[in-house]
């Protein structure tokens, strides 16, 4: 019986990953900013729309705040007995600020049904001018943090939330010309709900993702029924048995299997080209390149040796 891996991450390399901290820093401080003056918007101008953009900001802030602290802590060596450091701490970080949003989203289309119904005075001037302010404080978090959206969950989340919060505020502001153009008050209730509309799929997306990965669900675009296949396929190959996928954070998938070959290939040598041949197929037959795998090779009779009860998927 033989095993092999990989030569993925090693227990260093899996703490090196891009520092984001400077980047959140400033977006979150430039969206704090943002809650502390439309704080004081909502309460002088009684808009529903800037309440919701403010409750919305406040949820941006501390999920920013939260994604720094987890760019943090990715930033920590693995040890033996982390051995993957805190590289999932990007996916729970992103799955908390998805629950934020949806708590705020559902709060603003509550209200905003309300307030459609029985629409409150609002100060349209005083409306705009702190809508104008919040959409350029997160115009200026957005260009911060574009070009490091796509590092992992963590910073695309961060990036959305800061975009919702720029088309929530760009909301504010229709409504404020509407209102003052038109007296048509409930056009800050639509507005509200407009901002409800774009949290809640998102943040649905977001969770449904995060969601799979802690679930460990195979990582999407890898069809492990067609990585048995390949593996098959392979000369002195006879069956292939417990194939396990799942994703460790952003850019880490990893896999594993039993391979059961042929008794001869441990007596004349061939097994540790069999596990070369693997790792080569995996790693570049497939959409998701594997960069972490781990193969078990074994002879049919130790196939038929394993306890009682084990699952071969």
């Amino acid at each position: 019986m033989g095993a092999g891996h990989s030569h993925g991450p090693t227990p260093d390399q899996v703490g090196h990953v891009p520092d984001m901290r400077k980047k959140l820093t400033i977006a979150f401080s430039l969206t704090f900013t943002v809650v502390i003056a439309q704080a004081i918007g909502s309460w002088v101008t009684g808009s529903l729309a800037l309440l919701t953009d403010t409750a919305h900001a406040l949820t941006d802030s501390t999920g920013l705040m939260v994604a720094l602290i987890a760019a943090t802590l990715m930033l920590k060596p693995a040890t033996s007995r982390r051995t993957w450091g805190f590289r999932r701490i990007e996916v729970i970080a992103a799955l908390a600020q998805a629950t934020l949003l949806i708590v705020v989203g559902t709060y603003a289309a509550i209200e905003g049904i309300r307030r459609l119904f029985n629409p409150p005075e609002v100060a349209s001037n005083e409306l705009l001018v702190f809508g104008i302010v919040g959409l350029a404080a997160n115009i200026t978090g957005l260009i911060i943090l574009s070009s490091s959206r796509g590092a992992n969950f963590n910073m695309r989340a961060a990036f959305l939330e800061v975009l919702n919060d720029a088309l929530g505020s760009l909301g504010v502001i229709i409504a404020a010309i509407v209102i003052s153009t038109t007296g048509f008050q409930r056009a800050d209730a639509i507005a509200g709900l407009f901002i409800a509309l774009l949290i809640v799929p998102r943040a649905v997306t977001i969770m449904r993702e995060t969601t799979s990965v802690l679930m460990e669900f195979t990582p999407k675009d890898l069809d492990l029924d067609e990585v048995r296949a390949h593996i098959l396929a392979l000369e002195h190959v006879r069956d292939v048995h417990d194939v396990h996928a799942s994703t460790v954070g952003t850019g880490l998938p990893t896999i594993t299997a039993h391979v059961v070959v042929d008794h001869e290939c441990f007596t004349d040598g061939h097994a540790p080209d069999i596990l070369h041949d693997i790792r080569e197929c995996v790693a570049h037959h497939f959409p998701v390149s594997v960069s972490h795998s781990t193969f078990q090779v074994e002879t049919e009779g130790a196939h038929h040796d394993e306890p009682a009860g084990t699952v071969h998927p």
